[in-house]
């Protein structure tokens, strides 16, 4: 049996290095912090693959307007233990009455999609046959996706960064009453029990930021979606502040546990994690929403900018070559997307764009070094608003109309303008944002492809070149 299990597993190594030697399959990144729109955006991607197959609905992916692509269809993903992403469940809420988002990932998961399509020219080990492409895509909790900033910290750098953001503003009040117990366990004897209860007041701390002040930097991810971790030592763990290393034994035994624990989680969990998942990807999609850290204000905003920054210094980015994809892929093509562009009028999509475009101009330039394609874009994954324009005394302005999703009400508004570029902190306090949520959008039939904005320009700049 374990002989079987083996000769198994080695041909399917052999079958997946022949496709990635004849171009036949990629793995996508669709990577984001949480709330960015990772789970709509693979919803929507299947959805254009699979049921927007005309020009009409994707007027920029060249090889459905050229005709060429046959089929697509989901085939059984290449990972046993790994859950499957579950599209049809998204879609049954895209359908519901009234119509609800796809529900928000809570653990690993990835479909695998296969394409037909027809060559415009005999490739390489193609023939005369329709050609096939094997596509992989990854979905995560973006929760996770945070603590990878933590592969390049010690537990000393790591407690001076998170301890420098709680003596700050917003957390600065919400973290009081946590700072000081975690203060009282300096100069006593570590008690295991007492670490345990720091570290979940830490996790009760961490979802507040979350939940009630929308914060971004948060780590370890862990903590807000443990899983099986939930109640290990290994997640027992918090940021002490680097005097304890000058003070007592006892402080300094305290300081070695929890090095130890931190130390743990970072080998273990956090390189783990990347090196199964995200160390072979071949494209990645960065998906950022600008609009809701607009909302909340400029430290919201400015702390999203250096989460986005920190994560995506994490990826390999390098152009390859046949061989390369075969035993070292690296990121070849990076797309950069603002999403939920329907939130706002279609004036304000050159603004967005450019928005995001400097959020990440540290991180695309350490992309750029590698000589890697790079596209930046506003998009709606899935479009929940409709485009229009109404009258205010003498004036025509542009408006949106959609369903609030706080009540399902339908509402017409101007949002408010984008910034052109990264706004100063004189722009927060003259501007005022009414970026609103938006319920998805009645479908007219089951058949229908979703609608979107922009899916059809992206899909072609991740897909396009492996399906001429």
């Amino acid at each position: 049996m374990e002989l079987k299990r083996t000769v198994k597993q080695a041909i399917h190594s052999a079958n997946t290095l022949i496709e990635r030697a004849r171009s036949q399959h990629l793995t996508l990144a669709v990577t984001g912090l949480s709330r960015s729109g990772k789970t709509a955006f693979i919803t929507s991607l299947v959805n254009q693959l699979q049921q927007g197959n005309t020009p009409e609905h994707l007027p920029l992916f060249d090889v459905v307007r050229e005709r060429r692509l046959k089929h697509v269809r989901q085939v059984a993903q290449p990972h046993l233990n790994v859950a499957s992403f579950r599209y049809l469940a998204g879609m049954r809420n895209l359908t519901a009455t009234p119509p609800k988002w796809p529900e928000p990932t809570k653990t690993i998961s990835e479909i695998r999609l296969e394409l037909t399509f027809k060559a415009k020219s005999n490739r390489w080990l193609s023939g005369s046959e329709p050609s096939k492409l094997l596509l992989d895509i990854i979905d995560y909790p973006g929760e996770w996706l945070l603590d990878l900033p933590m592969l390049n910290l010690d537990f000393q750098q790591w407690s001076e960064q998170q301890w420098h953001l709680l003596e700050q503003p917003p957390r600065k009040d919400a973290s009081a009453d946590w700072r000081q117990q975690a203060l009282a366990l300096l100069g006593r004897e570590p008690c295991d029990d007492a670490i345990h209860e720091c570290a979940d007041h830490y996790a009760k701390l961490l979802k507040e930021f979350k939940q009630t002040l929308g914060l971004s930097l948060l780590q370890p991810g862990r903590m807000l979606m443990p899983g099986d971790m939930e109640g290990t030592p290994a997640l027992a763990f918090f940021p002490l502040p680097e005097q304890c290393l000058l003070d007592d034994a006892a402080s300094k035994a305290l300081w070695h546990i929890l090095k130890a624990r931190y130390d743990y989680y970072v080998k273990h969990v956090v390189k783990a994690f990347f090196k199964r998942y995200f160390s072979h990807f071949d494209r990645q999609v960065v998906l950022v929403d600008c609009l809701q850290p607009l909302n909340e204000g400029e430290a919201h905003f400015r702390e999203m900018q250096q989460a986005i920054g920190q994560v995506m210094n994490s990826f390999q980015y390098g152009e390859q070559s046949w061989w390369q994809q075969l035993f070292d892929p690296k990121i070849d093509r990076l797309l950069i997307a603002a999403t939920k562009a329907d939130h706002v009028t279609i004036e304000q999509f050159e603004p967005l764009t450019n928005l995001v475009e400097q959020i990440t101009e540290d991180a695309r330039r350490y992309a750029s070094f590698s000589d890697i394609k790079i596209q930046s874009q506003a998009l709606a994954s899935i479009r929940a608003t409709k485009f229009g324009h109404v009258q205010q005394g003498k004036k025509t302005v542009p408006a949106l109309k959609g369903n609030r999703i706080s009540d399902g009400q339908s509402i017409t508004l101007f949002p408010g303008d984008v910034p052109p570029g990264l706004p100063s902190p004189a722009f927060f306090e003259q501007h005022s944002f009414n970026f609103v949520a938006f319920a998805p959008q009645p479908r007219q039939s089951d058949y229908a492809p979703l609608p979107h904005i922009g899916m059809d320009k992206a899909i072609e700049f991740l897909l396009g070149d492996v399906l001429k």
